[in-house]
């Protein structure tokens, strides 16, 4: 399969020792199936950050998922997946709380912060906080390689 990474900073290594905590499936490196869904990305990173637009993109064997590579996959906007986002977002550390190689689900709004600051703050429920975090432009999906393992079987094109 093949994978687009949206930045505004051209890179040869990825290291995941530079990669932001506090992020939806942990700290690690987010690509995209969706090359467009990637070119948003970089554009909101120059409009915010600077740079150039840059699509990197990469060549995965996704055979390794659930067999060489612990993966976990989330479908759809489900109790078990905003559970999860929670989770990720509510950890400052730059260690994962899980051990999942590679992780596959749906992209949360960029309200996230807030949605998490309410749920810690028991200002909303679980319920509430689930239907927030859907991707106003319809259901967009991620893929988080958070592990060494998995940064290895990405073949930049």
């Amino acid at each position: 399969m093949i994978l687009y990474h949206g930045t505004n900073i051209d890179f040869e290594a990825i290291e995941l020792s530079k990669c932001k905590r506090g992020k939806d499936f942990g700290c690690g490196f987010y690509l995209s199936e969706d090359e467009q869904q990637a070119l948003e990305i970089a554009q909101n990173r120059v409009k915010f950050q600077g740079g150039e637009i840059i699509i990197q993109k990469y060549e995965f064997d996704e055979s390794l998922l659930g067999n060489y590579l612990l993966f976990q996959h989330f479908e759809s906007y489900t109790k078990e997946w905003a559970e999860f986002i929670y989770a990720n977002r509510k950890n400052l550390h730059y260690e994962n709380i899980h051990f999942y190689d590679v992780v596959y689900g749906p992209i949360a709004n960029d309200s996230v912060g807030l949605q998490v600051r309410n749920l810690i703050e028991h200002n909303i429920s679980l319920e509430v906080f689930l239907k927030r975090l859907k991707y106003m432009k319809g259901i967009t999906f991620q893929y988080f390689f958070g592990t060494e393992r998995a940064i290895d079987q990405l073949k930049r094109l």
